[in-house]
């Protein structure tokens, strides 16, 4: 993230080891690691309080540590990548949404233009005291099959376009670690 007038907001961690920060039961390499969920929830459930044009830094304080600068650079890495990773599975998300959505309209469109043909074909068909409902009735069902598009369309996709904002700027966040 370029720098600029955005606050720069630090969450400080403290762990006994590095390999704490890291699912433990995931076998991949370090930079390809999942993180702890504990750790994640805690890192995610902070960022996503914060505005979304905030710059972030996450201070890790580690109690056993060889290498300081060799292992900032890792851990720095595996977050970055688990986070530029997530982003990833969340633009996914957004697409296949999107992609039900336009599904969903399609299928919604159709259903309502045959609802409202057969409304205006009962409306001719049906004596007088029952017209108003038999016409109204499939009126009312053809509206109501719009409303999972129009839920897609209109509150859905925003709270992933929201996670996916914060994971990118994890993904850049700076990552700093300082031996306890």
């Amino acid at each position: 993230m370029p720098p600029g007038p955005h606050p720069i907001h630090t969450l400080e961690l403290r762990v006994r080891e590095i390999e704490q920060l890291f699912n433990s039961l995931d076998p991949s390499p370090l930079l390809d690691k999942d993180l702890d969920r504990s750790c994640e929830a805690f890192i995610e459930s902070w960022a996503l309080a914060l505005p979304h044009e905030s710059r972030l830094q996450l201070t890790i304080f580690v109690e056993k540590i060889e290498s300081t600068a060799k292992a900032c650079e890792l851990v720095s890495d595996a977050i970055h990548n688990y986070y530029r990773y997530k982003a990833e599975m969340v633009r996914y998300e957004l697409r296949q949404l999107l992609r039900q959505g336009r599904m969903s309209l399609a299928i919604g469109v159709a259903f309502v233009c045959v609802c409202l043909f057969l409304a205006e074909v009962a409306e001719g068909l049906i004596p007088s005291p029952t017209q108003s409902i038999v016409r109204e009735s499939p009126t009312i069902i053809g509206w109501v099959a719009m409303w999972r598009p129009v839920q897609i369309f209109l509150y859905d996709w925003w709270p992933l376009k929201g996670r996916i904002r914060v994971f990118d700027n994890l993904r850049f966040a700076r990552v700093s670690i300082i031996e306890a």
